[in-house]
Parts: structure tokens; C-alpha cells; sequence
């Protein structure tokens, strides 16, 4: 697999990086790879090094190098890590706990109105292995790709004021796991009691850019023992 990329400035302060192919989970891990490697070789020059599905932003610091040096050096280390990216690749593979249930879900009623059942829509969602493709909105919120077609539903026109940490939503093609209690507007469908943020530890977050991840299935019983909370009194609206 080929790639190419083309370089840049956006704003005053940040460059972006174009992928010129479809995401893809090849794709996804290259971009996490080249990600690292930058934030690595770029250090002190730059802010933030940002992936996404098919690019990676790069914010700099214009008082430490000029944009007539930034650039240029930029283009160096991107196409000598593409030169050195292999054609394939094994991710790294999660297993992440959900249970689906009305309690935790409430947009599972949704599902039920289309004629799709609570066990049925379990099966069709987690036995999917996904790629995590972004990491954004909040830490350690990471955007997982492809959902089914069959479960795909927009994001609500009025988003929550607020969501339960551990939630799991879909929007679209995509699903996803509060790390937090948030706002937001995706459809959910129910709780994964997994820590994942964990910003005071080396490994802050499970999973990368590129990073396989599936679910499995529990009952309440296993969703209590693993830290997961119902509340009765919570405000879906």
C-alpha cells in the first residue's frame, strides 16, 4: 500500500498533513505511527500533533522555528517514514466489556422500534472488531469505525446536556465510549465499566490510532463486579 502526502500551512500556526488515500484500518495505523514518530523527532518545536481518519495537524511554535525551516523539515521526516512504513501490519487487539441494557442504553428503544430487539442488536454490534480511527471531542474519546449498516443511526438533532461516563454511542458509521460524563448527541445503546482515561499514568489511554477493538457482551451481574453503576434517578432526557 502506497502513500503519499501532500503538506500544508492552514493557519498561522499549524500545518496539515493529507493522506491521499480512503481511511482504512492500514491507514489508521500508519497515521498513529507517523503521529508518535513526529511528536518524538519534533519535540520542543511543536504543540500538538493531532491524528485523524487521513490526516495529522500539527500546531508549531513560530517564536522557536521559522515556517521557511519548519516546513521543509516536515516533508523530510514525513516521506522518510513513509518510505520506512511496512505494507501490512498486525494491530494490537482489546477486549473491552458493554452491557446493553434499557437501564444504561436508553436509545436501544429506538432500535426496538425499528423492529430490532435488544439481543439482536447486541449480536450486530459487538461482533464487530473496530478500529479506533480518531481520538477527540474529550480525552480519550476514540471515534471506532465501521458499525454495522443495519444499527447505523444519525447523532440526535438536540445532543444531551449531559451523558454518564462508560456510555457507549453510535453516530453514523461510528461508535464510541465516554471516557467522561459529557455532553453529547450520539445514540446510546450501553455502559462499558472500563476505566480508560487515565491521565496520572505512562499509558494514559488503552488504545492508539489504529488499535483493534471488540466487545464483549455481560450481564448485570458481571457489569457491577467490574465497578459498573445503574442509576435509577438519572435524567435521560
Amino acid at each position: 500500500m502506497k502513500l503519499n502526502a501532500s503538506i500544508d500551512p492552514v493557519a498561522e500556526c499549524s500545518i496539515l498533513i493529507r493522506f491521499d488515500s480512503e481511511p482504512s484500518d492500514h491507514l489508521s495505523w500508519v497515521i498513529g505511527e507517523i503521529s508518535h514518530y513526529l511528536s518524538n523527532q519534533l519535540g520542543a518545536w511543536v504543540m500538538n500533533v493531532t491524528p485523524s481518519f487521513n490526516t495529522i495537524l500539527v500546531d508549531y511554535l513560530p517564536h522557536r522555528i521559522s515556517i521557511f525551516e519548519f516546513v521543509p523539515y516536515l516533508e523530510h521526516l514525513v516521506t522518510e517514514a513513509l518510505e520506512n512504513m511496512p505494507e501490512s501490519h498486525q494491530s494490537e487487539v482489546i477486549t473491552l466489556p458493554i452491557y446493553y441494557d434499557l437501564s444504561v442504553g436508553p436509545d436501544l428503544a429506538l432500535y426496538q422500534s425499528d423492529g430490532v430487539d435488544i439481543n439482536r442488536f447486541r449480536d450486530l454490534h459487538s461482533q464487530v472488531e473496530y478500529t479506533v480511527g480518531a481520538i477527540g471531542f474529550s480525552a480519550g474519546f476514540a471515534f471506532l469505525t465501521a458499525v454495522d449498516h443495519r444499527i447505523r443511526r444519525p447523532r440526535k438533532a438536540s445532543p444531551r446536556v449531559t451523558v454518564p461516563k462508560g456510555s457507549v454511542g453510535i453516530a453514523n458509521n461510528q461508535t464510541a465510549i465516554y471516557p467522561s460524563e459529557s455532553p453529547g448527541g450520539w445514540n446510546i445503546i450501553g455502559n462499558c465499566p472500563t476505566q480508560l482515561y487515565h491521565p496520572d499514568k505512562a499509558k494514559v489511554l488503552p488504545f492508539s490510532i489504529g488499535t483493534k477493538v471488540r466487545f464483549e457482551s455481560i450481564d448485570y451481574d458481571t457489569f457491577v463486579q467490574l465497578g459498573g453503576k445503574v442509576n435509577k434517578d438519572w435524567d435521560w432526557q
